[in-house]
């Protein structure tokens, strides 16, 4: 447990995860005066946690085994599939999902007992959003806590 604890690779991606969650969740009550608990582990807005969370890991990676590793490049790999199905796949399935309800809710004949989820995906804005503050959030911490002056 201690080698978990003292891991980098495991605890900044996490941390930087659950803050952009709980950010959208603060700007989420914010915006609409009341609490949406779905907003802490849902997914899409503004910015991804997901981005944000796979650009921290290899952002750790980076500093840590060097932009040249064989292990930098399949984080970073990773990385651009998991923004890309987040821009993409996910985004047009939350589409596809809004244009369903909107079909359901117009016939009374279609009986499905809850909506099915429309914010799905992200933006490219929110998606570059969430990859910078990843970046960028990972850098402060690994500094703060691994870097010796």
């Amino acid at each position: 447990m201690e080698a978990f604890k003292g891991n980098s690779a495991v605890w900044i991606p996490f941390f930087v995860w659950v803050f952009v969650q709980l950010f959208k969740f603060v700007i989420d009550f914010i915006t609409y005066r009341k609490v949406n608990i779905q907003r802490i582990w849902g997914s899409g807005g503004m910015p991804s946690a997901h981005s944000a969370l796979v650009c921290s890991l290899a952002t750790v990676v980076g500093i840590r085994e060097g932009v040249g590793s064989t292990l930098f490049a399949m984080s970073l790999t990773f990385a651009c599939i998991v923004m890309y199905d987040a821009a993409g796949v996910r985004r047009a399935a939350g589409k596809q999902a809004r244009v369903l309800n909107q079909i359901i809710e117009g016939d009374k004949d279609i009986n499905i007992p809850e909506k099915l989820t429309e914010l799905l995906g992200h933006t490219p804005k929110e998606v570059i959003i969430g990859a910078l503050v990843g970046i960028f959030l990972t850098m402060i911490l690994y500094r703060q806590f691994y870097v010796v002056s």
